[in-house]
């Protein structure tokens, strides 16, 4: 037998050197042979690619020929045949209410609101119902290729607790209303629980703790300052819906003389930790303001269409520099978690809208639910690409499906053909969590078990 031909896989499952060859470095996995889009700052896509984890982080992303020998893992992922790509970021959301799913659709969002949502919640949001309906999220996300996600609701400690046990990351908010819900009774209480949940979970590796007063039109002015200076001490997101619909802006020009947008900047409740989601309703003067703020914005095209809200001026916040990120919003006004639809839709919506078919095209909505999302997050540093040094949110999703075929441009596959069941593995902070569409970290009898009990009680309480 010929050494030379022995010698490179002698040399890599052992890690031994010999002058002149390159040092072999042991990881936790590779990923090996897919086309890896890296939505790094150049947009490399690599053919035949591979990446490298060790303790969670990427330690290296190239091809396989310039990657060859250098690393061995006891754990190797071939991905021939199919896409590596960031863990989608989902920017907005409200998981539990995915036991909310369809209980009243085809109304407008006051009404919705009003008559159906805030009484159903009333009968039956508790610890336990949060819990329930966070796993059937987390479950659902999962298997779509989300890998973070950005939530307001009660009972957010709860909400946490989960999402890290299923090993999912998250930008998680407890909410601060002007009136009772389940889970405190008055915006000073929740206030106070506010700043407790976010000294419990700060130092976590996959939950970032966050502030959420509902909306400027729910929260009295004190209460969003009062806000702002929690956030600024604990250096802590400020999740808040923002300019959803005509109805809000009219609200609060009524109240404060100025525009939603304008209205938080002029008490300072505006910042770079700030995530303001939807801003449908937004002028070219507020547009300017998140920009100055380096506040992010989460776009929800499909909960906005649904709503009636209207349709957010996504191609100019972007031409602005604001960080757009892409949201599902709650189950209950979607009816899914679903960001592979969320991307075809932005990009179609905005070519409608503008009468341009160049507007939001494929590649920028595909970077809006990836790396725009993360930086609309703020959370950049840590996730959105795949380069060396950012955790090893990971997904590797199929590209040999029917309707994927014949292939010609990835960012068109990924955004105008792939669906959330072609995902087939989900690596978050270096763990595989979905592995050839097997959930590994959630129980998935006991989901839908408990989301057919919840279903009853929900009608119980409706009367129906």
């Amino acid at each position: 037998m010929n050494i030379r031909n022995i010698l490179p896989a002698i040399l890599l499952a052992t890690g031994i050197c010999l002058p002149g060859t390159a040092q072999v470095a042991s990881v936790d996995m590779l990923i090996r042979g897919g086309l890896v889009v890296t939505m790094d700052k150049d947009r490399r896509v690599l053919d035949t690619g591979m990446v490298a984890v060790r303790g969670g982080v990427i330690v290296a992303v190239g091809t396989e020929r310039e990657l060859a020998g250098r690393f061995r893992a006891p754990l190797v992922i071939d991905a021939a045949g199919k896409a590596v790509i960031p863990g989608l970021i989902n920017t907005h959301t409200h998981i539990p209410m995915t036991l909310f799913r369809g209980i009243a659709d085809d109304l407008e969002l006051h009404e919705w609101l009003t008559k159906y949502i805030f009484p159903a919640e009333a009968g039956n949001v508790t610890e336990a119902f949060v819990r329930a309906g966070t796993r059937l999220g987390l479950a659902e996300m999962i298997r779509g290729g989300t890998t973070t996600y950005c939530d307001m609701y009660y009972f957010e400690d709860a909400i946490a607790g989960e999402t890290a046990k299923a090993g999912v990351r998250g930008v998680l908010g407890q909410t601060v209303i002007g009136f009772p819900v389940p889970d405190y009774k008055t915006p000073e209480d929740a206030l106070a629980g506010a700043e407790r949940f976010i000294r419990k979970w700060k130092d976590h590796p996959l939950i970032i703790p966050a502030i959420a007063p509902h909306a400027p039109y729910t929260v009295a002015t004190e209460y969003l300052k009062r806000i702002r200076a929690l956030s600024d001490r604990l250096q802590a997101p400020v999740l808040i819906h923002v300019s959803e619909t005509q109805a809000e802006v009219d609200t609060i020009r009524q109240r404060y003389g100025a525009p939603p947008v304008r209205y938080l900047a002029d008490i300072g409740a505006l910042n770079e930790r700030t995530v303001a989601a939807h801003a449908v309703h937004v002028s070219d003067a507020e547009i300017d303001l998140l920009r100055q703020a380096g506040a992010g914005v989460a776009h929800n095209p499909q909960s906005n269409m649904k709503l009636a809200s209207g349709i957010a001026p996504v191609p100019a916040l972007l031409a602005k520099g604001v960080a757009v990120g892409l949201g599902t919003d709650g189950a209950a006004s979607n009816n899914d978690l679903d960001l592979w639809e969320e991307m075809d839709m932005a990009a179609k919506l905005h070519k409608v809208a503008t009468g341009d078919p160049r507007a939001v095209p494929a590649a920028q909505a595909f970077a809006m639910a990836t790396i725009t999302g993360a930086e609309a997050l703020h959370i950049a540093h840590l996730t959105g690409s795949l380069e060396a040094g950012k955790r090893a949110d990971i997904v590797i999703a199929d590209l040999d499906r029917f309707h994927q075929l014949p292939r010609y441009n990835i960012y068109s596959t990924l955004v105008y053909t792939t669906k959330a069941s072609d995902v087939r593995t989900v690596i978050i902070n270096g763990r595989l969590v979905m592995r050839d569409r097997r959930l590994l970290t959630l129980d998935e009898p006991a989901i839908r078990r408990e989301a057919a009990q919840y279903r009853d009680a929900v009608l119980r309480s409706l009367g129906q």
